[in-house]
């Protein structure tokens, strides 16, 4: 599919032309600026890196420098920008506040479309007439993507425009209609009002304007998947090449012993039979994943429970593996293939006493508030991130570890507020400022390091599941698993990818149903198997503890998989109303396709409590004819490309897998 869009390429160097209507604006020392007409320019620069066109401009205001990343992208016609504000005086700047991006969209009958986050929303999508009244989100915990979700899809006039706000903190966005246009703002660092000490510099979010020319949902949802995977995927590994579909699996299920979450039940002595079993029954997965539970405690004792309450040493425990042998559990892989992923959570820090005497820490790195149970690790403090960077990223070398997981399972938003209140001065956002784009500068630091041995060019982002999903962020990381509570339901599966998987190509679930998230079993069949087919296949097994284990199912769902993941980075169109989880009285369907090769995989599935056994489906391809071929009974039909084509599905809670080409 050819996306260029000439309007949006001439909209870009219109503005790089002139920057006076820049669609930005602030208020410093009082006075506010649209534009950066009203600022003395100090220089540019223009280059041309790998596809993207940089425009970077540098402006003064009194003792303010105030810098744009402009940037644009031809084969899209997707523009986006960063502003940057440094203090280049010996004392305190001005008050700067109200930092807005704020675009004004022509067109009549638009229509707002997007999802809303993860946690208690669990990606329901929604869709706004921004006619009838104007729609806001605000996002204050700190986790971007937790509840709210800032990637939106406004349709307008004859085509429509794609949004995103990319920053690891708070957010807020607004639409409203009248006149003929949809006014569309969007800031970062809720309430930012702050002066800059000497040499202080804060940035913006990533604000991301994507307009596209036919005024179709499937037409935007894969220009901004087309986009997403050719503009942002992060490599997977020093080649260069992007990051491409894998399988993992974590073996604390099968040690034998409780586990109560995480990796806190494995062992220098557990791991070996699992590794060994799955290579010897031909279910060899890509990369081991070793989450929460490792570290030693911050008061040196050995963690057997209690994973959550005792982080922030960085330091493998000793009691569970001595000397090197989580070095042997990793060299073992690698020699049979595998690629191992280690879980940490730097945000956060617990016992900051006894971290304090054992570990060298000091005490002014923690943002603790008085009734809040969590403890923030202050990164944006220079001393606190070089203790934290160094011990992860000694850790990871000296393992051989290949690929970084990082877990937030605590909101920084309040103690980042609380943290403000208590500095001299004006200086609301300041510390959010800090910490965010420290955030970002240590998973570059991490990829750095992991790159340096042979490991991955990415990350694996979490935050108690689907909470760290901006577009800065997944630059740098892919989300393993999209969301927590994507342990359990099948039916929740396919809720999930028929709305997430629209905004977000590279994603992981879990490939069993649950009755519970932390079951150690569940039910594993073709259908939960099928429902699990996502770039990022997180195989659930026991290998040596569960005697009722199917290995025979299990190759089965891993070698269907490798057949179908060509695909799944590739066009996606979903065929069914979207449903909760709670909603198993119809069908799902939906598929992947290849527009180039003109070749696809079908998804259907019944569900449980679907009484039809037939679904009328239009096929989403511009062909006279489509040839499908059902994977399990080989046979073979033909459908007029313009007409309903019907679909038997004899059971309750059955899938179909189907090839598709044209």
């Amino acid at each position: 599919m050819d996306y260029r869009n000439t309007s949006a390429s001439q909209w870009y160097e219109s503005m790089v032309s002139d920057m006076n209507g820049f669609p930005f604006a602030f208020r410093y020392a009082g006075i506010e600026y649209s534009g950066f007409g009203g600022l003395e320019a100090l220089g540019s620069e223009r280059r041309e890196i790998e596809g993207r066109i940089e425009n970077e401009f540098t402006y003064g205001l009194n003792d303010l420098r105030v810098k744009v990343l402009f940037c644009h992208y031809p084969s899209f016609g997707v523009s986006e920008w960063t502003v940057r504000f440094t203090n280049v005086s010996a004392g305190d700047s001005g008050i700067l506040e109200d930092a807005w991006t704020t675009l004004e969209l022509e067109g009549d009958s638009p229509v707002l479309r997007g999802i809303l986050g993860d946690h208690v929303n669990q990606y329901r999508p929604y869709e706004k007439d921004l006619q009838e009244k104007p729609v806001s989100f605000i996002s204050d915990s700190g986790r971007p993507t937790h509840v709210n979700f800032p990637y939106f899809d406004v349709s307008h006039g004859s085509g429509g425009t794609m949004l995103a706000i990319g920053w690891a903190g708070t957010w807020t966005a607004e639409f409203s209609y009248s006149d003929g246009k949809t006014k569309c703002s969007a800031r970062s660092v809720n309430g930012m009002r702050t002066v800059l000490r000497a040499g202080e510099s804060i940035r913006t979010a990533l604000f991301v304007y994507a307009p596209y020319q036919v005024r179709d949902e499937w037409y935007a949802t894969n220009f901004w998947r087309a986009w997403f995977v050719e503009c942002n995927l992060p490599r997977n590994d020093a080649s260069g090449k992007k990051v491409q579909p894998f399988s993992a699996c974590c073996i604390a299920n099968d040690t034998g012993l409780p586990n109560s979450d995480g990796s806190i039940s494995e062992r220098h002595t557990t791991w070996r039979p699992s590794l060994e079993k799955m290579i010897e029954v031909g279910a060899k997965v890509d990369v081991r994943w070793f989450d929460a539970g490792w570290y030693v405690a911050p008061d040196g004792s050995s963690p057997e429970s209690d994973w959550w309450g005792t982080v922030g040493t960085w330091v493998l425990d000793p009691v569970k593996w001595p000397g090197k042998t989580f070095l042997e559990s990793t060299e073992f892989a690698r020699e049979n293939g595998m690629r191992t992923l280690m879980w940490f959570e730097p945000e956060r820090v617990t016992d900051v006493e006894n971290l304090v005497t054992n570990f060298d820490y000091k005490p002014e790195w923690a943002i603790q508030r008085p009734g809040v149970h969590s403890i923030s690790n202050n990164i944006g403090i220079p001393e606190c991130y070089e203790w934290t960077v160094s011990r992860i990223c000694k850790l990871l070398k000296e393992n051989k570890v290949e690929i970084y997981r990082e877990d937030n399972n605590s909101d920084p938003g309040s103690l980042w507020r609380y943290l403000d209140s208590q500095e001299s001065g004006i200086r609301t956002g300041i510390t959010e400022c800090k910490f965010v784009e420290a955030h970002y500068r240590m998973w570059d630091e991490i990829i750095d390091c992991t790159l340096s041995f042979g490991g991955a060019g990415f990350v694996d982002s979490c935050a108690s599941g689907g909470g760290r999903n901006d577009l800065e962020s997944l630059r740098r990381g892919i989300p393993l698993l999209r969301s927590d509570s994507d342990r359990s339901s099948t039916s929740l599966r396919l809720s999930m990818t028929t709305s997430f998987n629209r905004w977000v190509p590279f994603c992981g679930a879990n490939t069993k149903e649950k009755a519970y998230e932390l079951d150690p079993t569940g039910r594993t069949d073709v259908y939960t198997w099928r429902a699990s087919y996502l770039p990022a296949l997180n195989v659930d097994s026991q290998f040596t503890q569960d005697p009722d284990q199917d290995f025979d199912m299990l190759r089965f769902g891993l070698n269907e998989w490798k057949q179908v993941r060509p695909f799944l980075l590739k066009d996606f169109h979903v065929l069914t109303d979207w449903h909760d989880k709670n909603n198993k009285t119809g069908f799902t369907a939906y598929c992947f396709s290849d527009p180039v090769q003109r070749r696809g995989v079908l998804f259907l599935f019944r569900m449980e409590d679907c009484e039809q056994n037939e679904i009328q489906l239009k096929l989403p391809f511009d062909a006279d004819k489509i040839t499908l071929k059902d994977q399990d009974s080989g046979q073979v039909t033909e459908v007029a490309g313009k007409e309903t084509a019907s679909f038997l599905l004899d059971e309750k809670r059955q899938a179909k897998l189907l090839w598709i080409s044209w």
